[in-house]
């Protein structure tokens, strides 16, 4: 077992803050290329690329809070990293598709969506499940020594 607690939600969080990097960079790319500092400028590619980049924005900070909060109530699992993984993917795709990969922004999509819906639901009946009151102990807010 790992050291580092909530590790798929550690390593999720730096992964997407390195998509989110990326994402940025390819943003500034057409930017500096098309000589446009502030706005789309009507620039098709600017604006494909700062869609993907903001729909990034809005739809990551709910699935890694989702998976942080799963992982520590329920520990961590195998199928937690899946959904980490595949979501990471998925956002790739969709970034990718934006400039025209073929199918990249539609199963980016549906999976964003099918992710939601899936953690947002677990998440939701989570307190109810009988193992949930007793898989967890609290971390200590002071700690010894």
């Amino acid at each position: 077992m790992s050291s580092i607690m909530l590790p798929i939600t550690v390593m999720t969080a730096g992964a997407a803050a390195l998509l989110n990097l990326w994402l940025a960079m390819r943003t500034g790319s057409i930017r500096k290329a098309a000589k446009i500092d502030i706005g789309d400028g009507g620039n098709a590619q600017l604006i494909r690329r700062m869609r993907a980049h903001a729909n990034f924005v809005e739809y990551t900070p709910f699935i890694v809070i989702l998976i942080g909060l799963i992982e520590f109530t329920t520990g961590t699992s195998l199928w937690l990293w899946a959904v980490s993984g595949v979501f990471l993917l998925g956002r790739v795709g969709h970034a990718l598709g934006m400039d025209g990969l073929p199918g990249g922004r539609m199963a980016g999509t549906i999976i964003t969506f099918l992710l939601l819906l899936g953690l947002g639901g677990y998440a939701v009946v989570l307190p109810y499940l009988p193992h949930a009151a007793t898989s967890v102990t609290a971390p200590s807010a002071v700690r010894a020594g």
